[in-house]
């Protein structure tokens, strides 16, 4: 009933949407069907209300967990702090040899929250269920014994959630997760990290360091033994696709500093041993619908509004004041200090460098953030980085996430599965090595056909590096809508 109670107002919004589809003058009608269509404009108005409710009201109202149900296998484990200081040390030499420009302020580097322990679920396909199976009753040690039995290749997804860095949860995220694991035959690793505003950067980044050190060095009430990094693969969706990136950045800019110094001379402490740089990279990464520019400085932000459920810039009111925002100090980014808005670590795009990453699988619609994946992409290829990117034509941010029975939402599913798979060496016994593997590719991919349409690499980025820079350098000073930038953020 509430549900329908809410649907009410939008009977005109809906009437007039798919009037114009049916005419077939609205944008969208040549690319999507009317129930697409239709949906995206509704999603639009609930996440660009003239009165959305506080960030406290709605970190309660999505970050909930449905229970687990059905053909999936979930296995709960918290990796336990490690002693001392050594992942927050690590942190701070990233943060502090990629800045650029003005120093930082020593106060900002002292307000910098520690790593603590970090929740995460194990996720496999479990085959043998029903849609309505509950998980049996069995300790979560078990749960993962069980998951292993079922799991064909040793490929492992060390996944970072979506939801702007303040909403959402491993719990949401479980279709996508469990998809991917029996796509890949392997298993999820799926981050439950601290959120923001409570949680502020660096603290989802070092969440990431810490889970990734989990799975390469497990303490010692881990259910799984140390996984190979060959057989990893960082990847997330949206805020997550930020966070796998930045993982990835933060380790190659650690490799940097490391071999500057007497090889072996630096390490990170990790529960009884030293953990000796460089650390070894993951076989890939592969993100989709990555938000990879803090400071909105892209034309797509606003020219592709009227394909994306996320809301124009302009478009979104500030939230009420809660007890998680405003924040004290105040600051304008949900996600991160002012003075951080265009770091590295941060914004991807102002990373310097991504020379030496493994290979990377990237995806994006005609969405806000197209752009921003598109420079990245060609400064990915331009580093001398392997690049799968894939532009889905008329689909909005992470759509084969939402609009799971789109023709190229399970096209999306395969190119982002078949990617993890051949870097892990995770396909199956009798499955062909693939066209293009090992080369960079640049496709569109038609919505109606399905079509691969090959991109020219310079024709990927809107416009030059230099002009991204000064995009980023001024729109990363005082904040325009700060946080209206980043809360409607999926």
């Amino acid at each position: 009933m509430s549900m329908i109670l809410q649907l009410l107002p939008k009977i005109p919004l809906v009437a007039r949407v798919a009037l114009l589809h049916i005419l077939g003058v609205s944008p969208q009608s040549k690319y999507m069907d009317l129930t697409t269509e239709v949906t995206i404009a509704v999603l639009r108005s609930f996440l660009a209300p003239s009165r959305p409710l506080s960030i406290t009201h709605t970190q309660k109202l999505i970050n909930k967990d449905p229970g687990v149900k059905g053909r999936i296998w979930v296995s709960n484990y918290t990796a336990p702090a490690s002693p001392g200081s050594g992942i927050r040390d690590a942190m701070v030499r990233a943060i502090v040899g990629l800045q650029e420009g003005t120093p930082l302020d020593s106060s900002l580097l002292d307000s910098l929250s520690d790593a603590g322990p970090v929740e995460a679920e194990w996720t496999g396909y479990r085959a043998g269920a029903t849609e309505d199976s509950k998980p049996p009753a069995i300790s979560e040690h078990e749960k993962y014994a069980e998951m292993m039995k079922e799991a064909a290749t040793p490929t492992t997804i060390l996944y970072f959630h979506g939801g702007a860095y303040y909403l959402m949860d491993p719990a949401t995220h479980r279709p996508a997760t469990k998809k991917l694991a029996k796509l890949t035959g392997g298993r999820c690793y799926s981050v439950r990290y601290r959120l923001a505003p409570q949680h502020p950067f660096p603290a989802a980044v070092m969440d990431a360091l810490s889970s990734y050190l989990t799975l390469l060095h497990p303490p010692p009430d881990a259910f799984h033994p140390p996984v190979q990094p060959s057989h990893i693969v960082f990847a997330g969706d949206s805020a997550g696709g930020n966070l796998a990136l930045s993982l990835l950045q933060l380790i190659l800019e650690l490799n940097r500093q490391s071999a500057a110094t007497v090889p072996g001379n630096q390490t990170i402490p990790w529960h009884g041993i030293d953990i000796p740089l460089p650390l070894p990279l993951p076989a890939g990464v592969a993100v989709n619908s990555a938000w990879v520019d803090m400071t909105h400085s892209s034309p797509s932000c606003t020219r592709n509004a009227p394909f994306d459920y996320l809301p124009a810039l302009a478009a979104r009111a500030p939230p009420p004041a809660c007890p998680a925002w405003p924040a004290s100090p105040p600051r304008k980014e949900l996600y991160v200090a002012d003075a951080l808005v265009a770091h590295p670590l941060v914004t991807l795009l102002a990373a310097r460098s991504w020379t030496g990453a493994p290979p990377v699988w990237m995806c994006t619609g005609w969405e806000l953030l197209a752009d921003e994946d598109k420079l990245l992409a060609a400064k990915l290829h331009a580093d001398g980085v392997r690049v799968v990117f894939e532009e889905y034509e008329g689909m909005p941010h992470c759509f084969a996430m939402i609009f799971t029975r789109l023709g190229g939402s399970e096209r999306c599913f395969a190119g982002w599965s078949g990617f993890i798979r051949e870097v892990t060496g995770g396909k199956a016994a009798g499955e062909g090595e693939g066209e293009g593997k090992g080369e960079s590719r640049f496709v569109t991919v038609r919505a109606r056909t399905l079509e691969e349409v090959k991109i020219e690499v310079g024709e990927l980025a809107p416009y030059g590096e230099g002009v991204m820079r000064e995009r980023i350098a001024r729109r990363g000073g005082p904040r325009v809508g700060g946080l209206d930038g980043s809360a409607a953020k999926l």
